[in-house]
This record gives structure tokens, C-alpha cells and sequence, in this order.
């Protein structure tokens, strides 16, 4: 069995991959940005969050209910969406 001081590892290690994909999907999100101000569309999709958050739900086995994996993605899609406007403004009249 294991104690809390490996249990508080591991939490810190999942935290460290979460932390590194979450960057790996914002360097995405920055190229959709990108791909947006070319195609000059808005940065803010309601079709594509609620495919991301069906998508999420459906593949959640849990512990976690699905209305915390929607509040969990709602967040980071709101995180992206701001990267993506940033990055929309600020990259005018550099194609």
C-alpha cells in the first residue's frame, strides 16, 4: 500500500504531464488562431466547444462526473479562445 508521500508524487508527476500538454494543445490553439485571421473567421465557434465537450464527455470513464470534465474543458477552452484572440491581434499585417 501505498503512503500519501507517493500518492503526493504521483499527483505531482500527473501534474507535470498535464502541464506540458496543456502547452502542447495552447501551440495549437495559436495555429488555429492563425489559420482564423487568414480564413477571417471568429475566434469563438459555439459548434466546435460543443463537439470538444461531447467528445470530452464520451470518452470520460471517470472517477470524475461528466459535469466536471464540461466545467474542466469549458475552462481550458476559454484559455485557448483568449490565446487565439491574442494571437488573431496581434499577428495583423504579418502573413
Amino acid at each position: 500500500m501505498k503512503d500519501l508521500a507517493d500518492w503526493r508524487k504521483r499527483i505531482d508527476e500527473i501534474d507535470q504531464q498535464l502541464v506540458k500538454l496543456l502547452n502542447e494543445r495552447s501551440l495549437c490553439a495559436v495555429e488555429v488562431g492563425k489559420i482564423k485571421k487568414v480564413l477571417r473567421l471568429a475566434a469563438w465557434q459555439p459548434e466546435r466547444e460543443a463537439e470538444i465537450l461531447r467528445n470530452v464527455v464520451k470518452s470520460n470513464p471517470g472517477p470524475l462526473d461528466d459535469a466536471a470534465i464540461r466545467r474542466l474543458f469549458e475552462r481550458i477552452i476559454d484559455e485557448a479562445r483568449a490565446l487565439e484572440r491574442h494571437i488573431m491581434a496581434s499577428e495583423i499585417g504579418k502573413e
